[in-house]
């Protein structure tokens, strides 16, 4: 069956985490392209704040408290929407926690929350929110990251649950293509991100942590989540950076190993500055911003991102790119073959000039 979505000014979209970061930097963007926003998290007063800057520029929101870590909350969710904007369109899983900690260090109470909120979080969400999208359509878009596709130390727990996010995604999109569901299954895999995830990170470290560059702007992926909102889209990866590392895992386990294993300790530690006293790991975090704190440059183009979000674009300017090569050296594969003396009426002209 061939998924139609809809176009955003048409849609009501749900998204969870989105008091901040990735999922704020979503909300804003599809409010002003004219859908109406549901926003979903823990934080009450940043939720409320958010929605009503969104209305005075103009836009439609509302929010919805809720832990996404627990399934009645996220049946809440769906029931408070439906009987408020009579249903929605597209669901976007993004709440997620992290944690900077080797794994033998990690407690049992904070490794489950991890998974409780970054896994099961996607599960309930996803479970939920079909029970909507199997009987009208829509789109259902889960927020994995490149740490999906590849190994971290240090983030270890967090990657362990973005495996899991992966292997859950896939399998459902499958489920539902043999039931021939009229919904549309998206993983999208953000590279590092310059979001507060470092500063509502859980941090075992003895110095602030920060988020492994090079790390690009949220914006990158709130363009990628909306155009899978309107065009059905099996993957995105946001960030050539990190399309480069999982390539590169996946070619070269071995000396990716190697590397990364030297690489990510070190580049996980923001030197120089304490570590945060709070984490937003059991609790609601700070709300409201859309960058973190960490004093590295951000990335505001991905080519990665481009060509699956412009396919046929991207081929037309990369084969009027190689087609300029070739002429360029067809020109100057012609001036070796013709030499200057073959043409006596023109030297003969230049040396007249010259003269």
């Amino acid at each position: 069956m061939r998924v139609k979505l809809k176009r955003l000014p048409e849609q009501t979209i749900v998204i969870t985490g989105a008091s901040s970061g990735i999922g704020l930097t979503t909300a804003r963007r599809a409010a002003r392209a004219g859908a109406n926003v549901i926003l979903v998290s823990r934080n009450e007063d940043a939720l409320q704040q958010i929605c009503d800057e969104i209305r005075q520029e103009g836009g439609n929101a509302d929010f919805v408290v809720a832990d996404v870590g627990d399934r009645a909350q996220v049946r809440n969710v769906v029931n408070t929407v439906i009987d408020r904007h009579g249903g929605f369109d597209t669901w976007v899983n993004n709440a997620g926690v992290g944690i900077y900690a080797r794994l033998e260090e990690t407690s049992d109470e904070d490794h489950h929350r991890i998974f409780q909120t970054n896994y099961w979080g996607v599960v309930y969400g996803s479970l939920e929110a079909l029970r909507h999208l199997k009987s009208n359509g829509g789109a259902l878009i889960n927020i994995g990251s490149i740490s999906s596709e590849m190994p971290a130390p240090i983030l270890s727990a967090y990657t362990a649950s973005k495996h899991a996010v992966k292997g859950f995604t896939d399998s459902l999109r499958l489920e539902l293509l043999h039931e021939k569901a009229p919904v549309s299954v998206t993983l999208i895999k953000p590279s590092g991100m310059h979001t507060p995830f470092g500063n509502h990170a859980k941090n075992y470290m003895d110095v602030a942590s920060k988020v492994p560059p090079p790390v690009y702007h949220p914006e990158l992926v709130a363009k990628a989540v909306l155009h899978c909102a309107q065009w059905p889209t099996r993957d995105i990866t946001v960030g050539g950076s990190g399309l480069a590392m999982t390539t590169f895992a996946g070619l070269l386990p071995s000396l990716a190993d190697k590397v990364f294993s030297w690489s990510f300790y070190k580049t996980a530690r923001d030197e120089g500055r304490e570590k945060r006293a709070r984490s937003a790991l059991h609790e609601a975090g700070d709300g409201g911003r859309e960058l973190g704190d960490q004093k590295t440059p951000i990335r505001r183009t991905s080519v990665a991102a481009s060509a699956r979000i412009h396919p046929y674009a991207t081929l037309s300017i990369a084969a009027a790119a190689i087609g300029l090569v070739a002429l360029s050296r067809r020109k100057k594969a012609v001036r070796k073959l013709i030499p200057t003396q073959s043409f006596p009426a023109a030297s003969r002209l230049r040396h007249k000039r010259h003269g």
